[in-house]
């Protein structure tokens, strides 16, 4: 599983003319579900995303997380995270989940992000959906779970 957290002083997200969701001062989670993602891959992700400490003090260090700070979520279904540009000019998804499993597993996923308390929002699945953000620093991080077997230092 593979989160991109941007840091947002609001974000929102638009399916048609209708606006599902949106968030003032927090982080925008865009989620992408590999086919081999489990409950495990999301209790990963969910704790990592709320307990970063990504958001600045009066000094501009690193010093508080989403859960400090009471941040809003916007949390976005996001296939294209696994998009692979290895090979040729056009994307290939063949790592990204099918259908019914993402979308059971994204919505486990709203449910473990919902569980820590924060206000969650979120778009629609598997929607044409138009996202609009304000980025806060900038400050984006991805989170991978693959990244868990890596050695930090090679």
């Amino acid at each position: 599983m593979r989160a991109l957290l941007q840091r947002v002083t609001g974000a929102s997200v638009v399916v048609g003319d209708e606006t599902v969701g949106a968030i003032g001062a927090g982080l925008l989670v865009l989620v992408g579900i590999s086919r081999d993602d489990t409950e495990a891959e999301a209790g990963y992700i969910v704790e990592k995303a709320v307990n970063l400490r990504i958001f600045s003090d009066d000094e501009g260090r690193f010093q508080s997380s989403a859960l400090d700070m009471g941040a809003e979520l916007l949390v976005v279904s996001q296939f294209t995270l696994y998009g692979d540009t290895r090979k040729g000019r056009r994307p290939s998804f063949t790592h990204a989940a099918a259908h019914a499993h993402a979308d059971s597993l994204f919505a486990r996923t709203l449910d473990l992000f919902r569980e820590t308390g924060l206000k969650v929002e979120t778009g629609r699945f598997q929607a044409y959906m138009k996202v609009s953000l304000i980025n806060d620093g900038p400050v984006t991080i991805m989170l991978d779970t693959a990244d868990r077997e890596r050695p930090r230092r090679g």
